[in-house]
């Protein structure tokens, strides 16, 4: 056993390793080169701006009655059978599209309500309602 030879391993390395620092800056560089421009090419767009503000229109309401003897009432105006289906049609083509509401006298035919109601959905009504009393107490 000699003491002091150059041949050990027992050497203290004194310099960094530099290729794994290099590896990973050149990773970087690449990583980059592909996303800076990737990232600045943009498309402007000029977007239309919404409110949160709820939209008041409401559509109008159609009082439709049908008295005890059959007869035909638009908000409490008589009118005649032929009248009604243009009438219908009219409002069918309004936008917002009103609201039918249909009130039917306790002793009229039910054959008069049903009529009143193929009639409207043959001229494009879609909101149909019905007005109902409670029963007194």
């Amino acid at each position: 056993m000699a003491f002091g030879t150059q041949d050990e391993p027992d050497e203290v390395m004194n310099e960094i390793n530099m290729t794994p620092l290099v590896d990973v800056m050149l990773v970087l560089l690449i990583i980059f080169i592909i996303t800076v421009p990737v990232m600045k090419h943009a498309v402007n767009i000029d977007l239309p701006q919404a409110s949160s503000e709820r939209e008041l229109t409401r559509p109008e309401t159609i009082l439709f009655s049908v008295a005890a003897d059959g007869s035909y009432y638009w908000n409490d105006q008589k009118i005649a059978d032929a009248d009604l289906v243009p009438r219908l049609a009219a409002e069918a083509n309004k936008e917002p599209q009103p609201e039918l509401h249909i009130r039917g006298d306790k002793d009229v035919r039910y054959e008069r309500v049903a009529q009143a109601m193929s009639a409207a959905r043959e001229a494009g009504v879609r909101k149909i309602g019905f007005i109902t009393e409670p029963n007194p107490k």
